[in-house]
């Protein structure tokens, strides 16, 4: 398509086979190793359990001069400390592990999610390729 504007003449190419043909093909394999990871992942949050943000301590006498279980927490920028039972401590423990476990988890799933998306999705034609750095991979 061609058309003038004043003394100068402008061409845009549009949906040209050209351009359609260079863009990176979607890949068409039926589940890759990556979309395997991501699935066992995701099984994973799923047996999650209960959760809490915070730490859980247990206190003795010689290091604090009282004894007992204690969690803590941040609360508006103020650190907020609760007193526990024995059976409160050790469902806490969990709780705040599988707190952490599950940011490790969402953590890995983000990467695995960016890498299968760049990899089977149509792409733009780029001078140099994405480094796993980029894409934030690593």
């Amino acid at each position: 398509m061609a058309f003038a504007l004043a003394q100068y003449i402008y061409c845009a190419m549009v949906d040209s086979q050209d351009k359609i043909s260079r863009m990176k093909k979607a890949s068409v394999h039926p589940r890759t190793r990556l979309e395997k990871q991501y699935d066992r992942l995701r099984q994973q949050l799923a047996r999650t359990g209960y959760i809490s943000r915070g730490s859980v301590l247990a206190r003795s006498v010689t290091t604090s001069g009282r004894s007992g279980y204690q969690w803590t927490r941040k609360v508006g920028g103020k650190t907020v400390s609760v007193s526990l039972s024995p059976e409160q401590f050790q469902a806490m423990k969990r709780a705040v592990s599988n707190e952490r476990m599950l940011h490790k988890t969402i953590a890995r799933m983000e990467k695995l999610s960016r890498r299968i998306l760049f990899q089977t999705t149509a792409d733009t034609q780029r001078r140099k390729p994405l480094n796993k750095k980029v894409l934030g991979t690593i």
